[in-house]
């Protein structure tokens, strides 16, 4: 089996992967989860998605994978939201929360091992020890406005992930907010003294009271989940800078050995909607919400938003979920043709070599183009043998069992149990986010709400399966 290649943003050239643990298959993954001031919108699913299809692949491939998703529940935004509408931080951000679970649930993601939330006290704790180890080794600093910075003149490091230069910066720049742009490269905040602004967001620390800076949260979180050594760290290329930049930063100045905090960088680039950037001011901008409220499924917005390799700009459309549409309806019939000729014959032969294919072509740093081509070349092909009877109900077998390893990558398949249910669809949504956010008591209502419509709803490891009362 070859080794996958991924292109690595640190090194920025295509490197095979190789886990941490040498020959073993155990690899730990970060994700930059969402900041719930809002409901995700489609730039942000468009990274979620790349990762999801990078873990099926890998699992596919046999790698034993630990994910982690974190959760920002406090920064600049969300403080600002929560007092805007009069609201606890808590209160603020919890249905929002709730939100993007339902949404990653529409969209098939797998879930993570874990979703840490930055407001967790066992997170603020461990970004407080982080702070106090940094200011330790002389990395950090408590200037006059009480808050606590990163000296980055310490850290000869620094911008290597973005490729810039801090060379030219002026002494004791500082900046406190919690994104900026390359320009405003200088000093920043580890811990925020408390200002009116923030209310009752606020903890007590060894600098007086404040509240964590954005960016020592995903250092604190990502090292206390997995270690100090992270297999692959994925985000959006608007992350590289200042966030993925200032995590090394952290991470590396406060370890305990010599090891990288990431091995393997991979970004995903923006998306664009009907060729402009998506904005509210210009009326292309789409959460998944207003998507489905449109008509469209959850698996044809994923499906658009799989089909463009994860490093090239997506142009999103309307018309290219029409494109979706079709597509898949294409696929379906062809499963059911082949479905229809198995039914009195379960056993099997192999596919034709060429439908490996499809996994070979993810291999590739994810080549999402290439993998397409290989499946949709099975399907002609297939079809055509039906049409001329030359496909035996083994080799149908053979192609459905095929299909089913394609899938448990691509995740498009009809969802046959609730696809033409949207009102059990929701419910079950609603339930898989009450369960993400250990609301056992919520949990417990809807499945008895499922039950009373008529439908068995199971936990299993992939999820909850729901299965229609005969």
């Amino acid at each position: 089996m070859p080794t996958p290649q991924f292109y690595n943003t640190l090194t920025r050239r295509l490197e095979p992967l190789e886990p941490r643990d040498g020959q073993g298959k155990n690899l730990l993954i970060y994700t930059c989860g969402p900041t719930v001031y809002a409901n995700a919108h489609i730039g942000n699913f468009r990274a979620y998605v790349f990762e999801d299809l990078l873990q099926r692949h890998l699992q596919e491939r046999g790698f034993k994978v630990r994910r982690v998703m974190n959760i920002t529940d406090v920064d600049d935004k969300t403080i600002r939201g929560a007092r805007e509408s009069g609201m606890s931080l808590g209160e603020y951000t919890r249905p929002f929360k709730q939100a993007f679970f339902e949404d990653a649930e529409t969209l098939r993601l797998l879930k993570a091992e874990a979703y840490p939330a930055a407001t967790d006290p066992e997170h603020i704790a461990r970004m407080i020890a982080m702070i106090d180890t940094l200011q330790k080794r002389g990395h950090a600093y408590q200037a006059e406005d009480k808050s606590v910075y990163f000296r980055i003149s310490s850290y000869p490091g620094y911008g290597q992930l973005a490729r810039i230069d801090p060379a030219g910066q002026r002494p004791g720049q500082r900046v406190a907010s919690d994104e900026y742009e390359k320009e405003d490269i200088a000093d920043f905040a580890l811990w925020k003294a408390w200002v009116p602004e923030d209310g009752a967001v606020v903890w007590e620390s060894p600098w007086g009271k404040g509240r964590p800076g954005w960016h020592i949260e995903c250092s604190a979180m990502a090292t206390g989940m997995l270690g100090e050594t992270i297999d692959i760290h994925c985000g959006g290329v608007d992350n590289i800078f200042p966030h993925h930049e200032a995590e090394i930063a952290q991470c590396e100045c406060s370890r305990q050995g010599d090891a990288p905090f990431v091995r393997y960088w991979m970004h995903c680039a923006h998306l664009m909607v009907e060729g402009a950037k998506m904005a509210k001011s210009s009326g292309n901008f789409f959460t998944l919400r207003d998507l489905l409220q449109m008509g469209w499924t959850g698996r044809e917005v994923r499906y658009v938003l799989m089909g463009v390799h994860y490093r090239s700009s997506l142009n999103f459309t309307i018309e290219g979920l029409s494109a979706a549409r079709g597509v898949l309806a294409r696929l379906d019939e062809w499963n059911k043709r082949l479905l229809e000729m198995v039914a009195a014959d379960q056993t099997s032969e192999k596919p034709d070599a060429a439908t490996e294919g499809f996994f070979t072509s993810l291999d590739d740093d994810l080549n999402i183009s290439g993998a397409l081509a290989a499946l949709f070349e099975t399907v002609r092909e297939s079809n055509r043998r039906m049409d001329q009877n030359r496909l035996t109900p083994p080799q149908a077998r053979g192609l459905l069992d095929w299909y089913e390893k394609v899938n448990s990558v691509l995740a498009i398949q009809t969802d046959t149990s609730t696809e033409t249910f949207p009102e059990i669809d929701a419910l079950l949504a609603e339930r898989a986010s009450a369960r993400l956010l250990k609301d056992w008591q919520r949990s417990d209502l809807l499945r008895d709400k499922l039950a009373a419509l008529g439908w068995l709803v199971k936990d299993t490891k992939k999820g909850q399966k729901a299965t229609k009362h005969p």
